[in-house]
């Protein structure tokens, strides 16, 4: 398989999965529960900029709103990783896995 020399770069998302992701998090239900779970407002502007970004990409090809959904991106992967797991993973099942259980 050979690949062009230099592929055409694209966002990483779709831009109307920008402005869909803008649109709810602004919404009422959306503020509610975070409100509810996190006792504040979602700021919700880096939406914004993504989608006004990745616009300016798709019309203009500007090096400026490539760069910064690239580090919108790795900023939003690397966020996912700080959380940390409700359990623990297993390696192997456990060693009686296989007996009947007690009803």
């Amino acid at each position: 398989m050979d690949r062009p020399a230099k592929a055409a770069w694209r966002p990483p998302r779709a831009c109307d999965n920008y402005w869909e992701e803008f649109k709810h998090c602004v919404s009422w239900g959306n503020g509610f529960h975070h409100y509810y779970t996190y006792g504040t407002v979602p700021s919700c502007q880096q939406w914004k900029n993504d989608y006004n970004d990745c616009r300016e990409w798709e019309e203009r090809r500007s090096v400026e709103a490539k760069e910064a959904l690239l580090k919108s991106e790795r900023d939003r992967v690397a966020e996912q990783g700080n959380f940390t797991p409700v359990w623990e993973l297993r390696k192997v099942p456990p060693g009686d896995w296989h007996l009947p259980l007690n009803q």
